[in-house]
């Protein structure tokens, strides 16, 4: 039976999408296999896998409001073991048209239903807002990464998503947990963002992540190449990042670095 992760943070531009594509990724590397379903707008994690939005028929937001079955929604792309269900445009609007829907926090859940057995991981990349489409994603998984920056401000989202998780968990899905908290675009030289990391470990201890996501060239180029950044460079820190990721989502052993590298552990396997 495939794990459902989602990929949630009310904030934007905190690497929800990043993160999605790049642990499905180094995951299909591994020979699981990942669905990523795009739930956003925006359509980023679509377009970071070289899927072009333009041609896509059958999307997310067909599934959500029931105008097609996930299996047909699904997509393969060039990378080991990856297949998505992109996004389009056609999803900025569906909060509105789920109002009247019956059973509108559970579509997402009830699609899964169908293919949940065929992946090893299936990991959802929800919008920036705790919304319908957020909820959904919610209520439909097992699990919940939650990516963010090391910064004062961003404290206070994560609160606001942990009420929200606790509302999911009482009244739709008891079993949603939180996976880890991810820290992106991490530099570990600035007082603040060691901080802040303190003070998340301190409330959430064993919820964090050894794993810091720093800023990396290759992990903001990648994407315009249409490629996670292990196809894009495999030699890069952000690799280095995603491949040490997955081995804890993986729960396998992460060896603890010699030294650090400019906010990023060096490690080795």
């Amino acid at each position: 039976m495939g794990k459902i992760i989602a990929v949630a943070n009310q904030k934007g531009g905190v690497g929800k999408s990043t993160t999605v594509v790049n642990l499905a990724a180094y995951l299909g590397s591994r020979d699981k296999k990942v669905l990523c379903i795009d739930s956003d707008a925006q359509g980023n994690a679509t377009t970071s896998f070289g899927i072009k939005k333009r041609g896509v028929e059958i999307s997310t937001y067909s599934i959500i409001v029931g105008k097609a079955r996930i299996q047909d929604a699904i997509v393969s792309t060039e990378f080991k073991n990856v297949s998505v269900i992109p996004a389009t445009e056609d999803l900025a609007g569906v909060e509105i048209e789920l109002i009247n829907m019956e059973n509108r926090v559970n579509r997402l859940k009830m699609q899964l239903l169908a293919i949940k057995d065929d992946y090893d991981y299936i990991l959802i990349d929800c919008p920036p807002a705790l919304g319908s489409l957020t909820i959904n994603a919610l209520v439909a998984s097992d699990s919940i990464i939650v990516p963010m920056l090391a910064e004062f401000f961003a404290l206070e989202g994560l609160s606001q998503l942990v009420n929200t998780i606790k509302i999911v968990k009482n009244n739709y899905n008891p079993a949603l947990d939180i996976e880890g908290i991810l820290f992106t675009m991490f530099d570990g030289r600035l007082n603040v963002a060691n901080d802040v990391v303190a003070e998340v470990e301190k409330y959430f201890p064993d919820k964090v992540f050894q794993t810091k996501i720093p800023r990396n060239v290759r992990i903001s180029e990648a994407p315009s190449h249409g490629k996670p950044v292990m196809y894009y460079d495999k030699t890069s820190k952000g690799t280095d990042a995603y491949t040490l990721l997955g081995l804890e989502v993986l729960g396998e052993p992460v060896v603890l670095p010699q030294k650090k590298r400019r906010g990023i552990f060096t490690f080795s396997r």
